[in-house]
């Protein structure tokens, strides 16, 4: 309801402002819509808060140019944009700021059992257990769900209706994709040397 309200008092098209400075003005509700937001933000969300036939695409490619140089940067992930600090500044983040549960602190194991249900989702832990040999620990896919990055499939229609995983938004947040489409070929790994045949 309040949200309701809020966009009734909201003047998007902004009529009494010169052409550029509506864009402008546009651009800085987009980017305080980013900021404010710790997930991203789906281009129908933004056009709620810019003119009728604006278009986010290119208002969106402004803000980018317009941060050109800074700290920051618009990424377009999980289907939609978000604030986020470069990855060059990360070593000054983690030594002057307390960014605690922030840090995925993941194993190995733990980057392979999140690939694996990455690319076969929704499986179950049987079905993990085929790709690597050995029973997969509740502990990890607890580990992995704690973090946000993987969720409860629908239940698999096998005797005892097991619970299948997935991964989540904050999965495609955290290894920057915008959709598992994103994800790198298999063969592509496997040439690497970071997957099996």
């Amino acid at each position: 309801m309040a949200k309701d309200h809020a966009d009734q008092a909201l003047d998007t098209e902004l009529d009494d402002l010169p052409a550029d400075l509506r864009w402008r003005e546009w651009m800085r509700r987009i980017e305080a819509v980013l900021f404010a937001s710790a997930a991203p933000v789906p281009a129908e969300d933004l056009a709620r808060v810019v003119g009728q036939g604006a278009s986010v695409e290119l208002l969106i490619e402004d803000l980018v140019a317009d941060l050109e140089g800074r700290s920051f940067e618009v990424a377009k992930v999980a289907g939609g944009w978000m604030l986020r600090t470069r990855p060059a500044y990360a070593a000054a983040i983690r030594t002057a700021a307390d960014v605690g549960d922030q840090d995925l602190d993941l194993r190995e194991f733990d980057v392979a059992v999140l690939a694996a249900i990455a690319y076969h989702q929704p499986i179950t832990r049987d079905g993990l257990k085929d790709i690597f040999g050995k029973e997969i620990s509740r502990d990890l896919i607890g580990r992995l769900h704690a973090q946000g990055l993987i969720g409860t499939g629908p239940r698999s229609p096998r005797r005892g209706a097991p619970y299948t995983y997935v991964t989540t938004e904050q999965f495609l947040v955290a290894f920057d994709l915008e959709t598992l489409q994103d994800l790198p070929d298999r063969e592509q790994l496997t040439d690497a040397g970071l997957a099996a045949e």
